[in-house]
């Protein structure tokens, strides 16, 4: 009798990623502490096949006087996560997603009021093309401040 085989596990996809970091003034504040956030976003894609794989994680070192969970810092706040099709010129977007939840993560502090802290995109995919790659923004509305959402833009990802 044959011995029974396993399926063979396929193999998860080599993410290839890049990082760049912000020091982002809280336009809201204009009193005499500290108030800039310093914000890395790493952004990751990788290939199977046809299907492109890609997500943003946003790592920060904010603000250590505002209340615990202040949650009147922004009046909004999303990641944007886009797999786009490398040419010359201008990429096309093949896919994009906006992530709202990192407001509330950005607005959640420790018990002494220190709001450093991390978030991750769920991953989002599609069929795209040879030279394909991941790029991220962030979107920074500022409570109060009159502006609406400020655009601050982050290294995208090697080409996969």
């Amino acid at each position: 009798m044959a011995a029974p085989t396993t399926p063979s596990a396929t193999a998860a996809p080599a993410y290839k990623c890049a990082s760049s970091a912000q020091d982002i003034d809280d336009s809201s504040y204009d009193g005499p502490w500290p108030d800039n956030w310093k914000i890395t976003v790493k952004t990751c894609a990788a290939r199977s096949g046809g299907t492109v794989y890609a997500y943003a994680e946003a790592k920060w070192d904010g603000t250590a006087f505002r209340e615990v969970d202040d949650v009147t810092i922004f009046d909004g706040a999303k990641l944007r996560l886009q797999i786009k099709q490398s040419r010359d010129g201008t990429d096309p977007v093949v896919i994009e997603r906006d992530f709202t939840a990192i407001e509330d993560r950005l607005e959640d502090s420790t018990s002494s009021g220190n709001y450093n802290g991390h978030y991750r995109t769920p991953t989002i995919s599609h069929r795209a093309g040879r030279g394909a790659l991941a790029d991220s923004t962030l979107f920074l509305d500022w409570h109060g401040d009159g502006r609406g959402y400020g655009r601050h833009d982050y290294t995208a990802s090697p080409t996969v």
